[in-house]
């Protein structure tokens, strides 16, 4: 099995205030970049973060071989629920999935 974290270059989450996370996937060969925005779909991203489709926003940044996803944090940055203040445990996730 292939993860998403096997072909890529390095995928990065951060925050990106206090209401939402972004991910960024970044691609050092174009054959993976192309691979993966016509096999990525966002629907599957979003139901990996459990997040409404029409929530999650796109980006995709040929130039720069980026795919850019940002959703809603699930709780407010800094709120008591808030497990992962910086965002930065969503890229593991994404890493992780599984890729044809």
């Amino acid at each position: 099995m292939t993860t998403l974290g096997d072909l890529v270059l390095k995928v990065r989450s951060k925050n990106a205030g206090p209401f939402w996370v972004t991910i960024d996937v970044f691609c050092d060969d174009p054959a993976v970049y192309d691979r993966l925005t016509r096999n990525l779909s966002t629907d599957r991203v979003a139901a990996l973060y459990r997040t409404a489709p029409d929530t999650l926003k796109r980006f995709d940044i040929p130039d720069l071989r980026v795919i850019k996803f940002s959703l809603p944090r699930p709780v407010i940055q800094g709120s008591a629920s808030d497990r992962d203040m910086h965002g930065a445990q969503y890229a593991a996730l994404l890493e992780e999935l599984a890729i044809d």
